[in-house]
């Protein structure tokens, strides 16, 4: 950091532009460091180079007017399902593929929510992690075998010992572990993630699954989840959440009070209105928002992350308690506080976002609608110091600046970040 540092002194004394991009004038909302106020952004090296009031345009060489825009740390969604390929269910057919989704929301880092276990890491790695430009990071299911159908069920299946080891060997990658849809009348999936969380010193996340007297709700967070550990799906209609007045049940408080983190997970099934508004009015608002995004639930109600984002906008939260439940929170809830911030020498994953005005609808898993005034668009998406979504080209040249021959369209050896060509290996990559 030292060097680059340097390196930007010494092309400021030369006359040459220190800065790849400036974001210039938008409202910046990062939570971290307590900022909701304009100012220009400044990227190089494809780190937050500054965060000022003024940045000379001349230092840039590129200038981008988000005057009428919100910038903030580039969006982080802790649940999603990409596993996407051959094979059943989540480590498959039920799975997308992150690049798909992720820029055009917003999104620089997703966290797959336990579709692949420990014995399909690897191949989990290969196909997805390794092919991606989106950040991918994985929460391992404590079954071996993974998410989907008859192997949830399998308690031979469920190694705490091996799931950590593998958390463990790939720390880079994973940052948790994940229980879901157990059925059984024990605490068994539970208490085997928590035991593989304690082994790896990792976080664990918790999709109840079915609900049974036998393990009531209640229990999971007030007894058998740590501080820090996870439950998803907090507005799920079973989830015991209202009394017969409709007031906040007062063991929600009590777990939160403990550590226990309440995330949204909105899916293709787990999110009502009748369940959201009236704790949001309450004040018992979401630790984290995510999306739960599979095949399902991205052609339905939830839709994208932004649209989630949305909704909450339009309970009455302001977009800086917004911003903050989807940036900086999830970055800590999974232990990468490198993440979800516009600190100077911070990769640069920037979410640049207009909120329009209008009249929109905003639909739940049960199909009840809600209506708002507000919607979130991403206007620009960069992602390490390159833009990988650009909605209005405001990162762009008209076409009638550009020479006569300024390369034929889709030909990505165009840098726009930059506007320029690059020379060499990297400004020629093959499509």
């Amino acid at each position: 950091m030292k060097l680059a540092i340097a390196a930007l002194f010494a092309a400021s004394a030369m006359g040459q532009p220190v800065y790849d991009l400036v974001l210039k004038g938008g409202h910046v909302i990062d939570p971290k460091n307590g900022l909701s106020a304009r100012r220009d952004v400044a990227i190089a090296e494809r780190k937050i180079a500054a965060v000022e009031e003024n940045i000379d345009p001349a230092k840039a060489r590129k200038v981008v007017d988000a005057s009428s825009l919100h910038v903030s740390p580039g969006l982080i969604d802790i649940h999603v399902h990409i596993f996407a390929g051959e094979g059943p269910a989540y480590t498959g057919q039920n799975s997308v593929f992150p690049d798909d989704h992720s820029f055009r929301s917003g999104v620089t880092t997703v966290v797959d929510a336990g579709s692949t276990g420990w014995r399909g890491f690897p191949d989990f790695k290969r196909r997805t992690i390794d092919r991606s430009k989106t950040r991918v990071l994985s929460l391992l299911n404590i079954v071996g075998k993974g998410m989907g159908g008859k192997v949830e069920q399998d308690t031979s299946d469920m190694d705490p010992k091996a799931t950590a080891e593998a958390a463990m060997k790939n720390k880079e990658h994973v940052v948790g572990i994940k229980t879901a849809h157990y059925s059984g009348p024990d605490w068994t999936a539970v208490d085997r993630a928590v035991e593989a969380g304690k082994i790896a010193n990792m976080p664990i996340m918790v999709d109840f699954g079915d609900f049974r007297p036998e393990r009531p709700f209640q229990e999971l967070v007030l007894k058998h989840l740590r501080p820090g550990d996870i439950y998803t799906h907090m507005f799920l209609a079973r989830v015991p959440m209202l009394d017969d007045e409709g007031k906040l049940e007062p063991y929600l408080l009590e777990a939160r009070k403990r550590g226990v983190i309440f995330d949204v997970g909105h899916g293709g099934g787990s999110f009502v209105f009748r369940q959201a508004v009236p704790a949001v009015q309450q004040g018992f608002l979401p630790d984290s928002i995510s999306t739960d995004l599979h095949i399902t639930s991205m052609n339905a109600g939830m839709k994208d992350m932004l649209n989630v984002m949305s909704k909450f906008l339009n309970m009455g939260m302001t977009l800086d308690d917004v911003i903050l439940r989807s940036t900086w929170n999830p970055a800590k809830e999974i232990r990468r506080e490198d993440l979800g911030h516009l600190s100077v020498g911070a990769p640069a994953d920037v979410s640049v976002l207009r909120v329009s005005e209008g009249q929109f609808g905003f639909v739940d898993v049960n199909g009840a609608r809600m209506r708002g005034d507000k919607l979130l668009l991403a206007e620009l998406t960069v992602r390490d110091g390159r833009v990988v979504w650009d909605r209005n080209g405001i990162t762009r040249e008209d076409w009638t600046n550009l020479p006569k021959h300024y390369g034929p369209q889709g030909d990505d050896s165009w840098d726009a970040t930059i506007g320029h060509r690059e020379e060499g290996a990297r400004g020629r990559r093959r499509r």
